[in-house]
């Protein structure tokens, strides 16, 4: 019997649990989770998009497994009863000089097999009456569903498997010991065969006090999101997403129809003061200290800055936010929207200040460390799982 210790309980560690239970039964597995409850903090904290692969390069772990990913999502909810939609979604170009970027967008996304049209402005307006395109990428795959919800089921499936799920438990200690390791956890002690840290926000803390030299720095950048009043809601029918800027990971603010019927508005991209932090007021001296003494955060901030501000102002102006909407939906009003939280994506930067683009994995001697998984990572987390899992080894 090998045993596997996952620390975090986000949709990452708790599906490459589940693919070990139902790859490996005669195994143990543990989950450790610092908060009391499931997808406490990216998972339970985005869009609801499951994506469809369009913007990834094509090659890409981020393509293949956000492709193969989707379908897997749908049809784990299928099979498990959880709510989901398949509504598709516009990528909208509202000026002409956006449309070369559009178009790049449709070869990679065909390149990546898959179902998308260029549609003209008539053909987006029968999709979403209130856009305002010049042309826009019809996305027919992309599906939207509860991420948190769908974290909840793989626990309780989890549980009836028989593995050991421990909410409130934070490691606060690793030690390598022949033939694996043993976690300090504020639970106790936990020994285990091979360990794999999916903590998301802190997974390249975890790997340092593994032993492990991570590549990068987990950069925190914070996403507020506004929502639709609900007699405003009509205005948006699915997903409407402007033409992202190449040079950068973030897709832009988009308006999406969540699958509880709200419309959701964002998210904009701040840097965090805080690893968690999902507000201005929430500041951590460590995790400012870690950001602004990493050369890597400085060499960034000179190849954004521009960017940067532009984001902060947002961030900081109900005004500019919904003028940034109103560029996709012109009949949308700074009276339209209410503030409606916040995210916050653990982004990998290198140390000469380029972002990781991709999903990154480090393994070390019986250890697997997910050192960069931000979206697609919900929509592809069970496909980021048999990857992983195929790659444990097996006493």
């Amino acid at each position: 019997m090998t045993r596997y210790a996952i620390v975090g309980g986000g949709i990452i560690g708790l599906a490459v649990a589940h693919r070990l239970r139902a790859d490996r039964p005669g195994d143990a597995v543990t989950v450790l989770e610092k908060e009391p409850i499931w997808a406490a903090h990216q998972t339970g904290h985005n869009s609801g998009v499951i994506h469809a692969g369009v913007y990834y390069r094509p090659g890409s772990l981020k393509a293949t497994l956000c492709r193969t990913g989707s379908a897997a999502m749908v049809a784990f909810c299928a099979e498990q009863g959880l709510p989901y939609r398949i509504c598709g979604k516009l990528i909208v170009a509202t000026e002409p000089d956006e449309l070369p970027r559009l178009r790049d967008l449709h070869e990679r996304a065909v390149a990546n097999g898959l179902p998308v049209r260029l549609v003209g402005a008539l053909e987006a307006a029968e999709h979403e009456p209130e856009v305002s395109a010049v042309a826009a990428l019809r996305v027919e795959s992309t599906g939207i569903v509860d991420f948190g919800a769908v974290c909840r089921r793989l626990a309780e499936l989890l549980a009836q498997g028989g593995a050991d799920l421990r909410l409130a438990t934070r490691v606060t200690g690793i030690r390598r010991r022949a033939g694996g390791v043993l976690l300090e956890t504020t639970s106790g002690e936990v020994a285990a065969d091979v360990l794999v840290n999916c903590a998301g926000l802190h997974a390249d803390q975890l790997a340092r006090l593994a032993g492990v030299r991570p590549p990068v720095r987990i950069v925190p950048f914070r996403g507020a999101y506004h929502e639709l009043r609900p007699q405003r809601r009509d205005l948006v029918r699915g997903l409407i997403y402007p033409v992202p800027d190449p040079r950068l990971p973030f897709l832009g603010v988009h308006l999406t129809r969540m699958i509880d019927g709200s419309v959701h508005a964002g998210p904009n991209a701040v840097l965090a003061t805080a690893r968690e932090g999902y507000s201005w007021r929430r500041v951590d001296p460590r995790d400012l200290w870690e950001a602004a003494s990493y050369p890597g955060l400085w060499a960034l901030a000179r190849r954004h800055y521009r960017y940067g501000l532009t984001e902060v102002t947002r961030s900081l102006s109900r005004r500019r936010f919904a003028a940034s909407l109103a560029r996709l939906v012109p009949a949308l009003t700074e009276a339209d929207i209410v503030p409606a939280g916040s995210g916050v994506r653990a982004q990998a930067v290198r140390p000469d200040g380029t972002l990781v683009d991709d999903f990154l994995i480090v393994e070390a001697e019986r250890q697997v460390h997910v050192l960069n998984a931000p979206s697609p990572a919900a929509t592809s987390s069970l496909e980021i799982a048999r990857h992983i899992v195929a790659r444990l080894p097996v006493d």
